[in-house]
């Protein structure tokens, strides 16, 4: 919820709403666990076995303290510096395509080409190819009829037809009812989220309006369309990104700090929460922008991430890793605090917690794999990214990682300054054992 709540300083109303969906949906999740869930379970009593799925009990055991997790783990602690480098360059070189990210708002070409009504849009289009994309010039004044402002609007027309190579088709013009507004369509030869659409909405608001219009004393002339809002939209989300991942990432720390009494683990957990995040941007650059799996996943790219997905999936996933983190972490400080080393306690908090993780994270990529079958590209984009962080999260980074790491600092993993003595101590709660017959 805290990670969540970063979308609130993201200056755009749309991650308003999402911050207070995914908020409320996580809350009625907390409460109705802490109520409804242990009410039930204490109704049913023993009749909560009935009804068990075969063979789960021994998935888990092949997965948990005996199994595959068991196995790996102990490979990876016994050379924590190789697996560490390993997977930490795996990561990293997942993460550098994200450095060129393309966004896009997008528009009509992100829907699949297999619907009859976008079959039918294309070939309206490829019959009237003047309808298609567009930047529009809006002009206030006193009276758009005026000779000043008519004169201006045939200057911007003219300016326009001798940029053949960004604008095409005849421009449009239409007058609201009291002749105080007027729009000037504009076709552009880009389709609308390409580098030739962004330069045309370019050369409009950089050289072209200001040009014909900034001469003309008491107008106002504004320039919208879809590379326009493009543009907005990503410098409005570029400019408040800064506070998104500093809120975030100081909350998260600072909540760390407060539970583990620990100033290593928090840093830790940030770097590699952010790792994990990076690598799935670079993913989806290498997948969608890059165009790498178009013909295996079944889609038709428009070189570009959607507008809005690096800031909504930073916090999703920071969440989501964060969840992970504290899981694994509260039991590998129970098992230190309760006498082990840090080495044998990093193997058995892992341990005993990896059929828990390892069932989470298959039901949540299961669930956003859902995302990626739909027909709207920015859903696809937004359930594959979803679906390999977690699948990163939850195998390179909690196996490997994570254990690595740990077993490299060894006692350093819980080192707290004299300065931070006076920090509250936070009680794990010891494991419950089972009443003696």
């Amino acid at each position: 919820m805290v990670a969540l709540a970063g979308m609130y300083l993201g200056g755009i109303s749309n991650f308003s709403s999402f911050a207070t969906g995914t908020i409320m949906v996580v809350a009625v999740a907390v409460l109705g666990s802490l109520t409804v869930l242990p009410a039930l379970l204490s109704k049913l009593g023993d009749r909560v076995e009935k009804g068990r799925v075969p063979f789960v009990g021994r998935l888990k055991r092949r997965v948990g303290e005996a199994g595959l997790w068991s196995r790996a783990l102990d490979r990876v602690l016994r050379r924590p510096l190789l697996s560490a480098l390993v997977s930490a360059g795996v990561l990293v070189a997942l993460a550098l395509p994200a450095l060129g990210m393309q966004t896009s708002l997008g528009g009509i070409e992100d829907t699949s080409r297999d619907l009859k009504v976008m079959q039918t849009y294309d070939r309206i289009q490829a019959a009237f190819p003047s309808e298609g994309s567009s930047e529009m010039v809006v002009v206030k004044a006193d009276d758009v009829t005026s000779p000043a402002v008519v004169s201006a609007i045939e200057s911007l027309k003219a300016e326009v037809g001798m940029r053949p190579d960004l604008f095409e088709g005849q421009p449009t013009l239409q007058v609201s009812q009291d002749r105080s507004v007027a729009t000037v369509v504009l076709p552009t030869t880009g389709s609308g989220t390409d580098d030739l659409s962004n330069r045309a909405a370019d050369a409009l608001r950089g050289d072209l309006v200001p040009a014909t219009f900034g001469r003309v004393d008491g107008v106002d002339a504004y320039t919208t369309g879809e590379a326009a809002a493009t543009g907005d939209f990503n410098d409005a989300m570029i400019g408040n990104l800064p506070y998104v991942f500093a809120f975030v990432m100081s909350a998260a720390f600072l909540l760390l700090l407060f539970t583990f009494r620990s100033l290593v683990i928090p840093i830790k957990a940030i770097l590699l929460n952010l790792l994990s995040v990076g690598s799935a941007y670079g993913l989806l650059v290498l997948v969608f922008q890059n165009e790498w799996a178009e013909s295996l996943l079944g889609f038709e790219g428009n070189g570009a991430i959607a507008s809005w997905l690096p800031l909504f999936l930073f916090v999703i996933l920071f969440g989501l890793s964060m969840d992970y983190h504290v899981f694994i972490l509260t039991r590998i400080r129970e098992a230190f605090d309760g006498g082990m080393t840090t080495e044998d306690a990093v193997s058995h908090g892992i341990k005993a917690t990896a059929g828990v993780v390892t069932s989470a994270a298959i039901v949540m990529v299961a669930v956003f794999s859902m995302f990626a079958l739909s027909s709207e590209l920015q859903m696809k984009q937004m359930g594959i990214g979803l679906a390999a962080a977690v699948l990163i999260d939850a195998t390179i980074i909690r196996g490997v990682l994570l254990p690595a790491t740990m077993k490299l600092l060894g006692d350093w993993n819980w080192w707290l300054p004299r300065s931070l003595g006076w920090l509250p101590k936070v009680a794990h709660e010891p494991e419950v054992m089972p009443a003696q017959a």
